[in-house]
C-alpha cells in the first residue's frame, strides 16, 4: 500500500505560491478535494492552476483579485491560510470566517491578533473579516498562547515578505510545516529554527520569491499511513505500507507494539527518505494489550489518528482511556461504533472509556453508518472492514477531501468495498 504526498503539506505549498514571482511547480501532490477546493479558491482570484496526475503547476503573476470565494472558503478550514500570504503580497484580503470538518470550536483570533501585531487593520462586516496593510508587514515578536499548526504556518508566510525579523514562539513542530518552510528557503526566503518551537523570519522588504529555483516535493502523508497501519493491525495477515516516513509516527508505532502488534520498520538506507513499514496481525484468537491514549501536537499522537485507534481498541482485552486534548468535538463516530456493538461510554467531551474486545456487527433494517469528518469517516470504514456483515457508510465526500481513490486503493490489497 503506497502512502500519497501529505494534504496538509501541499495545501499550505499551494499557498505559498502567491508569494512567488511566476509559476512554481508541486510534486507528489494528493489528488484529494480538498486539494481540488484549494485550487478552485486560487482560480477564482485569478491564478493559473494546473493539474498533471500527482503534479501541480500554480501560477499566481496573474491574480486580480484578494477576495476569497465566500462558498469555497467556508467549506475548508485550511483556506485561512491564503491570507497570509495574500495580505504579505497584495496588501490586502477579505474572507469569511472558515468552516471544514464541525470537530469543535476553531477560533482565528490568533491569525487576527498576528495580523495586528504586524500593523495590518482588521474589519468584520457582514460576516466578512477585511484586513488591510497600507505598507509591507512590519517586524514583530509573536507569541503563540496556544501551540497552532494553522497559525504557525499563515503567519510563518505572511512575514516571509515583510519588513525586518518576525519572531513566532510557541510554534508547532509538525513536520509539513518544515517541509514547507525548507522550500521557501530555497527559493530565498531568510526561515531560522525550523522544526524548533521558534521561528525567526527575516523579511524580503516586498521582493518575491524565485520561481526558478525547485520545485516543492511534497513529504509523505503521516496520516495516511498511520491510517493504513492501524487498519493492517487489525485486518492484514502482512501489509507494507510503502513511501511513509516512520519517524513521523513513532508515537503511534510505539503504541501499537506496546499493544502487541508485529510491526517492522525497513529503512531505505538514507537519511528521511520514504521507507516501508511492515504489520502483521497477532496469532488469531489473541486480543491486543489495551492502553490509554493522550492526543498531543506534535511529536505526541495525533488527533487525525484518534478515531482510527479507538477502532483498534475496540479489540483490545480490558479497559482503555482516551483523552482528546485538541478539539472537544471528535467523538461523534462513538454512537456507529456502539450500534456495532462496541462498549464505549463517553465520560465528558474530551474523554471516553472503552472497554474490549467486543465484535462489531451488522446494523438492523439496512441502518447506514456515516462518516462524521475526514478521519472519522475512516475509522467508520476500518471498523466496517473489521465487523461481521455488510456495512453502508454515508457522507463519504468528506472521506474524499482527505483520502484519494479510498475504496480502490483498499480493494487492491483484499477489502471488499465499493462506492454505490
Amino acid at each position: 500500500m503506497a502512502v500519497n504526498g501529505a494534504k496538509n503539506a501541499a495545501l499550505k505549498a499551494m499557498a505559498a505560491a502567491v508569494l512567488f514571482d511566476g509559476p512554481v511547480e508541486l510534486q507528489n501532490s494528493p489528488n484529494t478535494d480538498d486539494i481540488i477546493t484549494m485550487a478552485e479558491i486560487l482560480k477564482r482570484l485569478g491564478a493559473n492552476v494546473e493539474r498533471h496526475d500527482h503534479r501541480l503547476e500554480i501560477d499566481a503573476s496573474m491574480i486580480k483579485s484578494t477576495d476569497m470565494n465566500l462558498e469555497l472558503s467556508q467549506s475548508m478550514r485550511a483556506s485561512i491560510v491564503l491570507t497570509g500570504p495574500l495580505l504579505s503580497r497584495f496588501g490586502e484580503v477579505s474572507f469569511p470566517a472558515p468552516g471544514g470538518c464541525v470537530i469543535g470550536a476553531r477560533p482565528i483570533d490568533l491569525f487576527l491578533e498576528g495580523y495586528k501585531k504586524m500593523g495590518a487593520n482588521v474589519v468584520l462586516e457582514n460576516n466578512i473579516y477585511r484586513i488591510t496593510a497600507s505598507r509591507s508587514l512590519n517586524n514583530t515578536d509573536i507569541l503563540f498562547n496556544k501551540v497552532s499548526v494553522g497559525g504557525t504556518e499563515t503567519l510563518m508566510m505572511a512575514a516571509v515578505l515583510g519588513k525586518g525579523k518576525t519572531t513566532l514562539k510557541n510554534c508547532a513542530l509538525e513536520p509539513e510545516i518544515g517541509n514547507v518552510a525548507r522550500w521557501l528557503n530555497a527559493c530565498g526566503a531568510n526561515i531560522k529554527g525550523i522544526d524548533t518551537l521558534t521561528l525567526e523570519i527575516e523579511g524580503t522588504g516586498g521582493k518575491l520569491l524565485s520561481s526558478r529555483n525547485e520545485p516543492f516535493v511534497t513529504i509523505p502523508d503521516r496520516v495516511e499511513a498511520g491510517s493504513f497501519l492501524i487498519l493492517g493491525a487489525l485486518c492484514a495477515d502482512d501489509l507494507s505500507i510503502t513511501n511513509c516516513r516512520p519517524e513521523h509516527l513513532e508515537s503511534t508505532i510505539g503504541l501499537l507494539r506496546e499493544s502487541g502488534v508485529s510491526i517492522e520498520v525497513l529503512t531505505a538506507g538514507k537519511e528521511k527518505s520514504p521507507s516501508i513499514i511492515r504489520v502483521r496481525n497477532n496469532e488469531p484468537g489473541i486480543p491486543f494489550k489495551s492502553f490509554n491514549l493522550r492526543t498531543h501536537e506534535y511529536p505526541g499522537f495525533p488527533t487525525d489518528l484518534q478515531a482510527q485507534l479507538a477502532v483498534f481498541l475496540t479489540q483490545a482485552e480490558h479497559e482503555s482511556v482516551i483523552l482528546e486534548t485538541i478539539f472537544e468535538g471528535r467523538f461523534k463516530y462513538v454512537e456507529d461504533l456502539v450500534k456495532m456493538g462496541a462498549n464505549i461510554t463517553v465520560m465528558n467531551p474530551h474523554e471516553i472509556l472503552i472497554k474490549g474486545p467486543t465484535p462489531l456487527s451488522q446494523l438492523p433494517d439496512d441502518e447506514e453508518l456515516r462518516a462524521h469528518d475526514i478521519r472519522a469517516g475512516f475509522a467508520i470504514v476500518e471498523a466496517a472492514l473489521v465487523g461481521r456483515g455488510k456495512f453502508t457508510v454515508n457522507s463519504i465526500h468528506l472521506i474524499d477531501r482527505g483520502y484519494e481513490k479510498l475504496e480502490e486503493r483498499l480493494r487492491a490489497i483484499g477489502a471488499d468495498i465499493k462506492r454505490v
